[in-house]
């Protein structure tokens, strides 16, 4: 498995306000994503489903690296 690293962002608000989040989620959806778009900012947004959450979509955050993650959170909008 890749080095994956976290801001301090997401360790210290993201996984506050979403404790049932696991960072190995994150780090699936990116390593197998069903989408992925560049946002503003030069970071990325990744999609996946993630099956321990009811199969519902995920979306992740990264920095420019792909490799840095900032943010993640349930995407109720998420369609394929």
């Amino acid at each position: 498995m890749e080095e994956y690293k976290f801001t301090e962002y997401f360790e210290n608000e993201v996984l506050r306000k979403r404790p049932y989040i696991k960072k190995e989620w994150c780090i699936r959806v990116i390593e197998n994503p069903v989408k992925v778009e560049r946002q503003e900012k030069n970071r990325y947004r990744f999609w996946g489903f993630i099956i321990e959450m009811g199969g519902k979509a995920l979306r992740v955050i990264t920095l420019d690296d792909k490799k840095t993650i900032h943010n993640a959170f349930p995407d109720r909008s998420f369609k394929l």
